[in-house]
C-alpha cells in the first residue's frame, strides 16, 4: 500500500483508464471535421469512424487511443495529425462502498462517476462516519493503490481535486467512527451523557465546557473522573482544574465512559 498526493491521484487515475466495451468516447481531429464524432465502443471492444474504418480499442488508455489514431491518419490523410479523445460514458462496472453511508454496497459505474456523485448515491454520510475517507484500488500491473482523503476538505472545504474519478472494481471504505459516551455531573451548567466520537474524545477541560462550563457554585478543585480500568476496577481521579486552566499541569484525556464529578465550592 502507498499513497498519492489528491491531484496527482486524479490524474493518474484517470490517465490509466483503460477502455471497454460500451463506452462512449468523443473524438476530435484538427482540421477533418468528418471524423469528429461521439461513437459508443462496441461488445467486441471496436469503433468504427468515418474514413478509417473499423478500429479495435479496448485495453487502450485514453493516450494509448490517441497515439493509435494519429498512426492510422497519417497512413491515408494528414501529416501530424492533431486527435484528442475524451471518455464521455465510462463502461458499466462495479464500484464497491463500504461503512458508514446511508446505502452501502455495489454500486454500477454508470458514465462518468465520482466520489462525491457516489456518496450523495448512496444517501451521504452516516453521523457515525469518520474522518477520512479511504479509496483502494487495483493497479494494471496487480499492484494496489490506497488514497485516504479527509472528509473535512471534500465535503466542508469543497476542494475539487478530491472529487476523483472512480474506476471499476473501486472499494470506497469510509470506517465507522463510533459514537461513544462521557459523563459530567455535578456543578455544571449543563450536566448529562455527551455524545461524542471515539476518535475525538474530549479532554478534562473540554468536556467542562461542552457541559456549559462550572456553575456559580462549581469548584475547581476536587475535580474527580471516575474511570473503569482494564480488569474491570473503579479508579477515581482527583484533579485540580485552576492548575489545568493556569498551565501548571497538562489537561487530562478522559476516556469512554468516564465520569467527570463536578463538586460544590465549600463557603
Amino acid at each position: 500500500m502507498f499513497f498519492l498526493g489528491a491531484a496527482f491521484a486524479q490524474e493518474r487515475f484517470i490517465a490509466e483508464y483503460r477502455i471497454g466495451a460500451k463506452d462512449l468516447l468523443e473524438i476530435s481531429v484538427f482540421g477533418l471535421s468528418e471524423l469528429n464524432t461521439r461513437v459508443r465502443v462496441s461488445e467486441n471492444g471496436k469503433i468504427t469512424l468515418p474514413l478509417i474504418g473499423e478500429v479495435e480499442v479496448e485495453g487502450l488508455t485514453k493516450s494509448e487511443l490517441e497515439k493509435k489514431l494519429v498512426q492510422l491518419l497519417e497512413e491515408k490523410y494528414l501529416q501530424n495529425p492533431q486527435v484528442t479523445v475524451f471518455i464521455v460514458e465510462y463502461q458499466s462496472k462495479k464500484v464497491f462502498l463500504i461503512g458508514a453511508v446511508g446505502k452501502p454496497g455495489p454500486y454500477e459505474l454508470l458514465g462518468r462517476q465520482t466520489l462525491l456523485k457516489l456518496i450523495g448515491q448512496a444517501g451521504g454520510l452516516t453521523a457515525e462516519a469518520g474522518d477520512e475517507i479511504i479509496i483502494m484500488r487495483q493497479l494494471p500491473d496487480g499492484a494496489n493503490s490506497s488514497l485516504k482523503i479527509s472528509v473535512e476538505d471534500l465535503l466542508l472545504k469543497g476542494d475539487p481535486s478530491l472529487d476523483i474519478p472512480l474506476q471499476p472494481d473501486d472499494v470506497i471504505s469510509i470506517p465507522v467512527d463510533k459514537i461513544v459516551q462521557v459523563y459530567v455531573t455535578g456543578q455544571v451548567r449543563s450536566p448529562g451523557a455527551l455524545n461524542v466520537k471515539k476518535s475525538n474524545i474530549p479532554t478534562l477541560l473540554r468536556a467542562i465546557a461542552q457541559a456549559g462550563g462550572f456553575s456559580d457554585r462549581g469548584s475547581k478543585r476536587g475535580v474527580i473522573i471516575k474511570r473503569i480500568d482494564e480488569s474491570g476496577k473503579e479508579i477515581k481521579i482527583q484533579v485540580d482544574v485552576g492548575d489545568i486552566i493556569k498551565g501548571k499541569r497538562k489537561d487530562i484525556q478522559l476516556k469512554e465512559n468516564d465520569v467527570v464529578i463536578v463538586p460544590e465550592k465549600f463557603l
